[in-house]
């Protein structure tokens, strides 16, 4: 079990954006996010948007630093990935 954060290269409200993922289960996600002052507001259905500062504390907690395909790929191969069909319901 591992909580993945990738690069942050999404540009949005000034500033760039990481991902931080589960490759287990939600639960995990929600409590290691909690832990770490990520607030639920930041919550995408399968992954946390975190501002490009806080990476660096993420990792330092034991976050794992991926890729954008990597997390991507753990995030399917866990089943807890959304595709962006089921975004738009």
């Amino acid at each position: 079990m591992a909580i993945l954060v990738d690069d942050p290269v999404w540009p949005a409200h000034g500033r760039l954006w990481a991902h931080l993922v589960s490759d287990h289960d939600l639960d995990e996600l929600h409590a290691f996010a909690a832990a770490h002052d990520v607030p639920p507001r930041a919550f995408d259905r399968d992954h946390y948007d975190v501002p490009e500062h806080l990476v660096p504390r993420l990792v330092e907690a034991g976050a794992r630093h991926v890729t954008g395909k990597q997390l991507v790929r753990a995030l399917i191969a866990s089943g807890l990935r959304i595709t962006a069909r089921e975004r738009r319901g």
